[in-house]
Parts: structure tokens; sequence; C-alpha cells
């Protein structure tokens, strides 16, 4: 009985045995695959080291990274050396930068993702590092862009153009006096008259007057009067503001200015284009804009210096924040956001800027969704991530 007894424990104890084994072995073999613990710089995404510490780059400190699961693939990395005084000189050998130091080494992640912006590269963000560097975006829409050009004015008080337009109307009358004797001995007389129209139309188109303006003086002389020297109540004025040559190509007969004066506080007043002068100012290259504006408290005196807004209505355009877009005199980029933390570089073409956004006119689509903060830490990464795919063979650097 005793013999039988020790066969049955042993035939309920041997199989507990292996199994616990069998468990034993697995878990030794998951721990073996277990990912080593990896510290990169919050500021600098590819730096990666295998210990904590502090990033060579901008000393901040590392952080532990996420660990992937088992299951990922893992990276391919490359060690690669960095100076420490100048973060954009890299080299894929250990040696001293351009001023005599030793490089750093550490890894970065290989990635073969192509860009189509020469110099940058996509780059990925975790959402830890995105709410540290503090990355906020904007949806591309379509909205209304109306710009603003201020300039500095005067009310016409103008003793010259009067007396050109005088001058103008008196030739007008001659020359339909002698029409009208239709004599073969006023011939010569007839063109000395038109002569001199000609020579005063040229002079009034010099001192500003368009050529509607200059064919309504036929009719009357007497709302120029009241506009160039009168500021009379219950009437209107001349206002001349003096626009920069950017602005030149913006503003045009038929558009709203409004004045204000520091000398009455409080009151705007509003009138329209009605001219823009061809030549330019030969001391300030400004060009003077012509609006009549009511005045129907016979507020604005003649000669009294004004402030001046021109609204320029651009319509509804493709729009993004001026923040979005980086400048670097010869492009304007931005990075689109493409979902999971990757961020793309995109060269666009923008157009006028209104209310703090630029008009985009190639470049980006309705809905997408740009960068407006931390990115130029973001291009940082981008140049030296591009730098980084970019290296093949020797590079040179300082001995």
């Amino acid at each position: 009985m005793k013999i039988k007894n020790i066969f049955f424990v042993l035939f309920l104890i041997v199989p507990l045995l292996l199994i616990y084994s069998c468990s034993k072995k697995e878990t030794s073999h998951g721990s073996s695959k277990k990912v080593s613990q990896k510290y990169h710089c919050p500021m600098h995404p590819t730096y990666i080291s295998d210990k904590p510490g502090d990033c060579p780059i901008c000393g901040m400190k590392l952080v532990p990274m996420e660990e992937k699961p088992i299951a990922v693939q893992p990276s391919k990395k490359k060690t690669i050396y960095r100076s420490s005084m100048s973060p954009n000189e890299i080299s894929d050998k250990p040696g001293k930068d351009s001023m005599g130091m030793e490089m750093v080494p550490y890894e970065v992640e290989e990635n073969n993702s192509a860009s189509k912006v020469e110099g940058l590269s996509s780059v990925t963000i975790s959402e830890e590092k995105q709410q540290l560097i503090g990355v906020k975006t904007a949806i591309v829409k379509k909205q209304k862009l109306i710009f603003d050009i201020r300039a500095s004015g005067r009310v016409a008080h103008d003793p010259e153009l009067y007396n050109a337009i005088i001058e103008y109307q008196q030739t007008i009358a001659r020359r339909k006096e002698l029409a009208l004797e239709n004599s073969s001995q006023e011939q010569e007389f007839i063109q000395q008259a038109d002569s001199l129209l000609d020579s005063s139309t040229l002079r009034l188109k010099h001192l500003g007057l368009s050529d509607s303006q200059i064919a309504e003086l036929s009719k009357s002389t007497e709302t120029f009067t009241n506009l160039i020297l009168v500021g009379k109540p219950g009437g209107t004025v001349w206002v001349y503001a003096q626009i920069y040559m950017s602005e030149i190509g913006l503003v045009k007969p038929g558009q709203i200015m409004e004045v204000t004066s520091v000398a009455l506080p409080g009151k705007k007043f509003h009138g329209e284009i009605k001219a823009v002068d061809t030549y330019l100012d030969s001391e300030s290259r400004t060009l003077r804009v012509r609006a009549e504006v009511s005045n129907p408290e016979g507020l604005l005196k003649p000669d009294m210096y004004v402030d001046a807004v021109i609204h320029v209505d651009f319509g509804e355009k493709i729009a993004v924040p001026e923040e979005a877009v980086i400048d670097t005199g010869t492009r304007q980029i931005v990075f689109v956001k493409k979902g999971q933390g990757v961020y793309e570089p995109r060269e666009i073409q923008v157009g006028h800027s209104a209310e703090g956004y630029y008009e985009v006119i190639s470049g980006l689509s309705v809905g997408e969704e740009v960068v407006t903060s931390a990115n130029f830490l973001i291009d940082s990464e981008s140049k030296l991530k591009s730098a980084i795919q970019g290296m093949s063979g020797e590079h040179k650097h300082g001995k």
C-alpha cells in the first residue's frame, strides 16, 4: 500500500512540476524580449540615449520614452556626431568641430519618409511632447479679408489747381467761340487755342485730376471751387492723402476713405476716392489720393491735417494665420498636421496680408490643419532630420 501511495503522489506532482518549468521558461523568454528604457530630449526628439542625463544640444533634462509594444518592429538607429556649441554642425564620424571641441555622439532614428520641401523632413511628435513645447494648430479656411491702409492727409486748399481749372475753362470757351466763327482767317487762332487746351489738360492731369473729372470742368466751376478752396457747412471737401509705393496697386477710385482729426475728437467723416495721382512725390516717394468727403457741419477746414484710412476689400480668400507662415526671404513654409503626431513641411505661396492673415495663393487647401505655435522648434527638428537623412560618405568638419 505504501508503494502505491508513493506512485500516486508522484503521478500528481510530476505534471505540476513540468507545467511550472514551462511557465518559468516562457516568463524568462518574455523578459529577454523586454525593451530597455530609453531617454530623449523633449526639445530635440531625435536625440535618444540609453541613460538618463542632459541633452548635449540644449542642456535640458532627458525624459523617459514611452515603452513600445514587443510586437512593434524597432526603428533602425544610427549614431551620428554633433557639435555641442554649433547644433547645425554634424558628422557621421567622430572628431572635432570647427571650434576644436570633441563632437558628441548620439543615436537617431532613421526615417526614410521623403519630403517635397528641400532641406526639410516630416517629423513625428508624441502628444506629450506637443504639450511640452506648446504646439497649436489652426484650420485653413476661406474668409473675407479687408486690409486698412493708413495715411496722413490734409483738407485741400489748392489755389494752384483752382487757377489751372479757370485757365482750362477759359480756353474751352474761347475755342468754342472760334469754332462758331468758322472763318479761314481764324484757323491760326484755332490751332493756337487747341495747343493751349492740350497744355491746360496736361497740367490738370499733372495736378491729379482724372479724365472724367477734367471732362466735368466744361459744365460748371462751382463744385470744384467749393472742393478745393472752401469748407462751408452742408457741402463736401477734398482730402488729399499720401500713400506709399507699396500700396499704390491697392488703391482705386470708388473705394471708401474714413477721415479723423485730433482737432475733432470722436468725429468720423466718410468719403469716396475720386482720383489717384499719376506722379510720385520726388521727395517723399508717395502718391497722392484724392477723396470727396462729406462735411455737413463745416468742421473740416481747408489745410487741416487729418488721418485717413482706406478700406481695401480683397473678398473671400483661402487664408492662414500669419504666425503659421515661416518666411525665409526666398520661400514661405508651413507645417501641416497629417495625423498621429506627424507634421509635414509644405512650401506655399502667399498674397496679401490682412487682419493677421495671409492670403494663400497655392500650396494649401481648405480644411487642412497648420501649426501656428512652436513651428520654429518643429522647423529646427525638421532641418536636423533632413540633414541626417542626407548624410552619406565623408562629411567635412573642423580639425
